[in-house]
């Protein structure tokens, strides 16, 4: 089986898109399938990442601003017109036919996918919004909260959907730690450990705020991607302080096990948290991240930072909210869903 995966990373869109793509291309690929990849080269593009993972990366260019439609709320992150990325994508294909082309970007809809058509047997779209309309074979959305209605009139009669945090494509390492995880929480007392994750690249720098706020009775892991533009600022802070910071962490799965307490970003890596019982102070850092960020709190899964020292403060000397917490998050994710995808 061929698959091509079309997704990208940017300073604006974060690295989320490619890393969970990445997730299920290397299941795919343990399977039999060759795999590759098809990305633009936008700043923090992660085309790198994907090739020292062992795959194929195409190669796209970025046009002026000029030449990028505004069809779509997110259409400025494609850095083309959808028309010139399919004609870059055909150009890439020409003659061959895939057996799947898979495709995870906010700025390609319907357009994008009946001009790809004659290169492809089967497309799966991966999606978090459902605000465009589509023409796939299989839609995955691992949000949750997700609905079959959110997709009414959106997609094809006969495609297939995987809805919710079934299918959310974490690596076998959150699995794989999982009970050790929620072994842990049940014997945890009190909050010693801090992890802060505010995403790969933290374009406002939110996590210097964060850690200004912090006391140093915590010991404290800061993750930041290569792409961060503010990784210097944070580890010269860090210098004399109980504060560890991890430039591209390859192991998210221990840090998260060793942590008692996350502050982070919404996005895929809540998700991981979950998986691991991991109790969360969650910053809404995009306004498309708004409605998975409410749907979690609702459900108990995390608490939406308002005031950061009262929402830890609470956190800290409540341990039965923080225990309800790790119980409610553990019971959205499993962190097997990519296993459960049968393409």
């Amino acid at each position: 089986m061929k698959a091509i995966f079309r997704v990208d990373a940017s300073l604006k869109m974060g690295t989320g898109h490619v890393m969970r793509c990445l997730t299920l291309a290397q299941v795919l690929n343990e399977n039999g399938a060759d795999v590759e990849f098809i990305c633009r080269k936008h700043e923090g593009s992660l085309i790198d990442k994907i090739r020292s993972s062992g795959f194929v990366v195409h190669e796209l260019e970025v046009f002026e601003e000029t030449k990028v439609d505004n069809k779509l709320a997110h259409s400025h992150w494609l850095g083309a017109t959808q028309q010139q990325d399919a004609d870059d994508c055909i150009n890439i294909l020409k003659a061959e036919k895939l057996d799947w082309l898979i495709v995870d970007h906010y700025a390609l809809d319907e357009e994008w996918q009946k001009r790809l058509k004659p290169c492809y047997e089967k497309l799966m779209v991966i999606d978090d919004l459902a605000d465009k309309i589509f023409d796939c074979d299989v839609l995955l959305n691992q949000n949750l909260g997700t609905q079959i209605e959110d997709y009414k009139n959106k997609i094809p009669d006969n495609c297939e959907l995987l809805l919710g945090c079934n299918y959310a494509l974490l690596r076998s390492e959150f699995s794989d730690l999982r009970e050790r995880a929620l072994v842990r929480r049940k014997n945890t007392i009190e909050i010693n450990n801090i992890l802060i994750s505010m995403g790969g690249s933290d374009n406002e720098n939110i996590t210097y705020d964060i850690l200004q706020q912090l006391d140093d009775r915590f010991n404290i892991v800061v993750v930041l991607g290569s792409s961060s533009m503010h990784s210097d600022m944070i580890a010269g802070y860090a210098e004399g302080k109980k504060i560890k910071v991890i430039i591209d962490a390859d192991n998210m799965a221990e840090l998260m096990l060793e942590a008692d307490l996350a502050i982070g970003a919404g996005g895929s890596t809540s998700w991981e948290r979950c998986c691991l019982g991991l109790p969360t102070l969650l910053f809404v850092t995009a306004e498309n991240q708004r409605a998975v960020a409410e749907n979690l709190e609702h459900s108990g899964a995390v608490i939406i930072v308002e005031n950061l020292k009262d929402d830890l403060q609470m956190m800290a000397s409540n341990f039965d909210l923080w225990r309800a917490i790790s119980e409610k998050s553990q019971a959205i994710c499993d962190g097997f869903g990519v296993k459960r995808i049968k393409i």
